[in-house]
């Protein structure tokens, strides 16, 4: 006679044979399947794939309505299932814990390792460019460099390519997740950079600004619908691309303790670290993760109007502002301590900006991914990106000069549709270039694109994914491709491949001694 115990698992297995009879019935069919498993770890999502074989003579069981686990192999008695289920409930809450705790430490090691590489790649790069006196912006270099060796092991070793995607991948979340909060310093040290600006010429570089950020989106989109309707090449999906995970209420609470205890320290031992900068580095860096945190979860119409960055950036000039008046020094010198450019007396600026390399260098694994899309519709993005490029360095020349803007000033906001990281290096082949008003110029270019890039291109008319990805990248470069991405994701890969290749070509462009020098001749 059978137990209660057994009797009652008899029941359940009888009753959910029947629940999932049906669900169970389209697998037998087929003998292989694909899954997808979402791991978490660290405050990241990773997706990684998984192959398993479905056999006709293993069903798929569950003992409990409430069982998160499904149970597959060959058939067995229920009674001995729900026997083992009670006796081995405590050991396998404690194995799971355990194993959980494992997985964090080790996600944990796998993420410091991988950033640690391309931070350490991007240092040594920069350490052989400037011992060879080359001008050419080292991390571009290491970008072209990475994504060919990716390319050759994809042809000779394609399972290398897959492990080397997969080593880097939490870096690449890691770099996605903070990517606008590298481009804040620039913005945050604005005051600074402008106050020798004549109002006169701040209201032209405004006007320059926005004027430009529509023209370059309207050339870029109506180019590559020119270009799609002419080779007439048919839409395909796109390689899906991990996003990475909002943050968490323990985030938050963490860097606003490590504010609080970092400014009572500065205020109370003003070179606690050795200098001020470095004392005023903890809380300053708090402050600007801390604003872009809540920006971040602002409610998504505010966020039209009031994008995470210049919440992000108005926290780290709050925090100065107040540091500033209680330690009666003022405001001038703390944005000074948050951004000195000195490598041995760093500040949170130059700790931010110090990631603009690796991202740079992030770009090849994100093209390496996108490789089939970009073979694929290679005549739209090249054609498109290449004559949006040149039209925005040309334009930015000539209407400078028919303004009457200082030739400096100028040649300081030629790569305003350019990413911060290569906008910087391009103007240092100018000579009298003003870099901190360059990069201010590039955040304020993409703050624009990113609240009004939709709307502009609903008006537009621009229904195609590739002509609005290409169009919103080789305008407003990262921050309008994440306004623009989060929803529309179906244009995420034509934004991220514009986003490089504009960059990119304007590097080399203006790497080459003609153009740099009739950009000059148009100037003035």
């Amino acid at each position: 006679m059978a137990t209660p115990l057994v009797a009652h698992s008899v029941q359940l297995c009888h009753h959910h044979s029947k629940q999932y009879s049906f669900k169970s019935q389209s697998r037998v069919n087929r003998d292989i399947g694909t899954k997808t498993l979402l791991g978490v770890y660290n405050g990241f999502h990773n997706v990684y794939n998984q192959s398993y074989f479905h056999k006709p003579w293993a069903p798929i069981r569950v003992l409990e309505p409430n069982s998160r686990f499904l149970q597959m192999g060959p058939q067995e008695t229920c009674s001995s299932r729900g026997i083992s289920k009670k006796s081995m409930s405590s050991e396998g809450s404690t194995s799971t814990s355990s194993s959980s705790i494992s997985q964090q430490v080790i996600g944990i090691l796998h993420l410091l390792v991988s950033l640690g590489i391309i931070l350490a790649m991007d240092k040594l790069l920069k350490k052989a460019f400037v011992a060879a006196a080359i001008k050419f912006p080292s991390a571009l270099f290491g970008m072209f460099c990475i994504f060919s060796v990716l390319v050759i092991l994809d042809i000779t070793i394609p399972a290398a390519a897959t492990s080397l995607m997969n080593f880097f991948q939490p870096a690449l979340l890691f770099i996605q997740r903070w990517l606008p909060l590298f481009y804040v310093p620039s913005l945050v040290v604005l005051p600074l950079s402008v106050k020798d600006i004549p109002a006169a010429s701040g209201v032209k570089i405004c006007f320059i600004t926005a004027g430009g950020w529509l023209a370059s989106l309207c050339v870029a989109g109506f180019t590559a619908i020119a270009v799609r309707k002419m080779v007439k090449t048919e839409m395909t999906d796109a390689e899906p691309m991990a996003k990475p995970s909002p943050f968490s209420p323990l985030e938050i609470w963490a860097w606003s303790g490590v504010f609080l205890v970092s400014f009572v320290v500065a205020l109370l031992y003003r070179t606690a670290l050795g200098t001020a900068a470095r004392t005023c580095l903890p809380f300053l860096l708090a402050s600007t993760v801390l604003g872009y945190m809540v920006g971040s979860g602002l409610p998504s119409g505010v966020k039209k109007v009031f994008h995470p960055i210049i919440c992000c950036a108005l926290s780290a000039d709050l925090a100065a502002l107040a540091f500033g008046f209680l330690s009666q020094s003022g405001l001038d010198p703390v944005l000074g301590y948050y951004l000195t450019k000195v490598s041995s007396n760093p500040g949170a600026g130059d700790v931010l900006m110090g990631f603009l390399g690796p991202v740079i260098l992030s770009f090849a694994f994100s093209m390496f991914k996108q490789r089939k899309l970009v073979k694929r519709h290679a005549a739209e993005i090249f054609t498109s990106v290449i004559v949006a490029t040149l039209f925005s360095l040309y334009s930015t020349a000539l209407v400078g000069r028919l303004v009457g803007l200082e030739p400096t000033l100028t040649v300081s906001i030629i790569p305003r549709c350019i990413t911060v990281a290569l906008a910087l290096s391009i103007v240092s082949f100018f000579e009298g270039a003003n870099s901190s008003l360059t990069a201010a110029v590039v955040v304020v270019t993409g703050l624009i694109g990113a609240n009004f890039v939709q709307a502009v291109l609903d008006k537009l008319n621009f229904r195609d994914p590739i002509a609005r990805g290409i169009a919103t990248a080789s305008s407003a470069h990262g921050l309008g491709t994440a306004a623009l991405s989060a929803k529309e994701p179906e244009a995420l890969p034509f934004c991220a491949i514009a986003y490089a290749l504009t960059g990119i070509f304007g590097s080399l462009f203006c790497s080459v001694p003609a153009v740099r020098q009739s950009l000059l001749a148009i100037i003035g």
